[in-house]
């Protein structure tokens, strides 16, 4: 069980989490951005949605069909309430809501702790009750709350050292200094006590008044150290900036997570952005490195591609039984973590070569993972059963994560990776 803390009337108490409550693992579905950023409507949503179940990605655990920015009348509010297009969505948000329902999926919706939204649409700071009450009663149960257009009034005292902020001054390694940055936040600052934490903490709240569940994802980009309070504020947290679908970008994000791996387990997860499976030019190699480290970090796996058009061979990989079971492990709640950087010296920060060598324990065994970030080399890749955290010298059990082959009963595994691209195995019991 987990112990969520929420606000009323200014004090403190607590909210027991039943068994089974959603949020326990990460959030898998699709969300409409990368594949059509503005231009959504309904025959888009159900669409996807359609897809989901035709691909069997619903049964495999892909449940959430997400809408993004834009959804709504662009003037402003209409009697203090936020608006659906009625022209994008003739039958309203309640009645999406009802036909994804009636397809054994569950609706999430967008909105901002902000003025308006990133698109410019309207926001929900200062509307938390009424907007909430309004989800709730369209059947919504999913909220991405993003960090837009935040008014001066509510801007915070100090910023914290997020690596993918474009006002601040890292280090080669990584890191930010006073020096370079005199409203850095103090070492033992309390992000509790900031306006960001109170805007975000303001729509958990009256989510939490609601009779009906709506999870909180909190799209925050790794602001005011998140990874302190994200877990008693909702059930994700991004990260790092938008993805997109260009290597770069994956190898970016990956950087950035591999050093804020400890806050995530159970009931919380660093959110690295949606999947680009399916999308931009990255090459077959990269898109299965992407998938596999998402995977592995435990992020929400939330596809951003048009489902009507994406391949079997990329169906196939969302699929993949060993890396879902990974990521929705109900008994193993750690991430897959990195145990050594391979060409770097450990623990450098490097966002076009990040950690190589990534490891984590699960009711199946250890999964590892070996990527190759090199432009130009294929690259061979060993490993050492000693060297990865839970195991020991010996023979183990070893299976192809790609291909589901026994690969048989090892005393170490090596195999030549194919640039962009990850070797991965499941490492199971001694033999």
């Amino acid at each position: 069980m987990r112990l969520l803390f929420i606000a009323f009337f200014g004090l403190a108490v607590g909210y027991v989490m039943p068994e089974g409550h959603t949020g326990k693992l990460p959030s898998l579905g699709w969300n409409s951005w990368n594949a059509y950023h503005c231009d959504v409507d309904e025959d888009k949503i159900l669409a996807a949605a359609q897809a989901l179940v035709d691909h069997g990605l619903r049964d495999a655990g892909y449940t959430y069909v997400n809408i993004d920015d834009c959804w709504s009348v662009k003037t402003g509010r209409v009697n203090g309430h936020i608006m659906p297009n009625l022209t994008r969505f003739p039958d309203g948000i309640k009645g999406l809501a009802d036909k994804i329902h009636d397809m054994d999926l569950k609706l999430g919706i967008y909105s901002t702790a902000g003025n308006a939204t990133c698109a410019g649409y309207p926001a929900s700071l200062g509307f938390e009750d009424v907007d909430a009450a309004d989800f709730a009663a369209w059947g919504v149960e999913y909220l991405k709350y993003d960090n837009c257009n935040v008014p001066s009034n509510w801007t915070d005292q100090y910023i914290y050292c997020t690596q993918d902020r474009s006002d601040i001054n890292l280090t080669a390694n990584g890191t930010c200094t006073s020096q370079l940055d005199p409203d850095l936040a103090p070492t033992n600052y309390d992000w509790r006590d900031s306006n960001t934490y109170d805007r975000f903490t303001r729509m958990r709240d009256a989510l939490a008044l609601q009779k009906s569940e709506i999870v909180l994802s909190l799209c925050i980009w790794g602001y005011a150290d998140v990874y302190q309070w994200g877990n008693d504020t909702g059930i994700s947290w991004r990260m790092s900036n938008d993805i997109e679908p260009y290597w770069n970008a994956v190898t970016r994000i990956l950087n950035i997570n591999s050093f804020k791996m400890n806050s995530v387990n159970f009931w919380g997860h660093n959110d690295a952005d949606m999947l680009e499976v399916g999308n931009g030019n990255l090459t077959f190699e990269e898109t299965r490195s992407h998938f596999a480290f998402w995977a592995a970090m435990k992020s929400p796996l939330l596809i951003g591609t048009d489902l009507t058009n994406l391949t079997q061979t990329n169906v196939d990989l969302l699929k993949n039984e060993y890396l879902l079971a990974f990521n929705q492990d109900d008994v193993y709640g750690a991430p897959a973590t990195p145990y050594k950087w391979g060409r770097n010296p450990d623990w450098t920060y490097d966002p076009y070569s990040p950690a190589e060598f990534w490891s984590g324990a699960s009711q199946e065994g250890h999964l590892v993972l070996m990527l190759n970030p090199s432009n130009d080399t294929v690259q061979r890749k060993e490993v050492v059963w000693s060297e990865i955290p839970g195991l020991s010298p010996g023979c183990f059990q070893v299976t192809d994560v790609w291909t589901g082959q026994n690969l048989g009963c090892l005393q170490s595994y090596s195999a030549e990776v194919a640039i962009h691209d990850t070797a991965a195995i499941l490492v199971g019991s001694t033999c």
